[in-house]
C-alpha cells in the first residue's frame, strides 16, 4: 500500500495557487483513475485507487498547510504504512517553474507544511515530489505562493502536472529509485 499526500490549503480562495500544487496533482490523478477524492477522514479528503496491483490512498489534508502533519500522521497510523511508502507532493520555490525533483528524504527547507509533517512523523525518511514554482522576485514569499498561477503559465503547468503524476505512478509501480532515475532529468 502507498500513501500519496498532496499539500495545499482548503477552500476556493486557494484554488490554482502555487501553494496548492499538491492538491492540483492529486486531483488530476484522481480524475485519471475516475475516482473522486471525496471521502472524509484523517482531517482530510481522500480516496482509494489501484495502480497496477498496488492499493493507493490519495490524501488531501484539510488542516491548512502549516498543520499538514496532523493529517499525514493520522493516515500513516491508521493504515500502518511504512514511511518509505509515503510520498508527499508539494510546491518548492527552490526548484525552477516547470521542473520536478523527487527525493527519498530530506529537510523541509522553507516549506512550513513539510516542516510540520517532519515534526509529526519525527522522521525525514519519506519520499517527496517537489514541484517547482520558482522564486518570488519582487514580493513577499507568502504573497507569491498564495497567488494563482498566471494564465500564461497554464499550458506549461498542465504538462508538468501530467509529468508529476507519471512520476508518482513510477514510484508506486517500481519504487523511488526508478522514479528518481526517470524523472530527475
Amino acid at each position: 500500500m502507498k500513501l500519496i499526500v498532496g499539500l495545499g490549503n482548503p477552500g476556493k480562495k486557494y484554488e490554482m495557487t502555487r501553494h496548492n500544487i499538491g492538491f492540483i496533482v492529486l486531483d488530476y490523478m484522481a480524475m485519471k483513475y475516475k475516482t473522486p477524492i471525496s471521502k472524509v477522514k484523517y482531517k482530510s479528503y481522500f480516496c482509494e485507487i489501484r495502480v497496477g496491483n498496488e492499493k493507493v490512498i490519495l490524501l488531501k489534508p484539510q488542516t491548512y498547510m502549516n498543520l499538514s502533519g496532523e493529517a499525514v500522521l493520522s493516515a500513516v497510523n491508521y493504515y500502518g504504512i511504512e514511511l518509505e511508502n509515503v510520498m508527499v507532493v508539494h510546491d518548492d520555490i527552490d526548484v525552477e517553474f516547470g521542473k520536478i525533483r523527487i527525493r527519498k528524504q530530506g529537510s523541509g527547507g522553507t516549506h512550513n507544511g513539510m516542516k510540520n509533517i517532519l515534526f509529526h512523523l519525527q522522521s525525514d525518511k519519506f519520499p517527496r515530489l517537489r514541484f517547482g514554482v520558482g522564486k518570488a522576485i519582487d514580493r513577499a514569499l507568502v504573497d507569491y505562493v498564495l497567488e494563482r498561477f498566471p494564465k500564461e503559465d497554464w499550458d506549461e503547468l498542465r504538462e508538468v502536472v501530467v509529468k508529476a503524476e507519471e512520476a508518482i505512478e513510477e514510484f508506486i509501480l517500481n519504487g523511488i529509485d526508478a522514479s528518481m532515475n526517470k524523472y530527475n532529468g
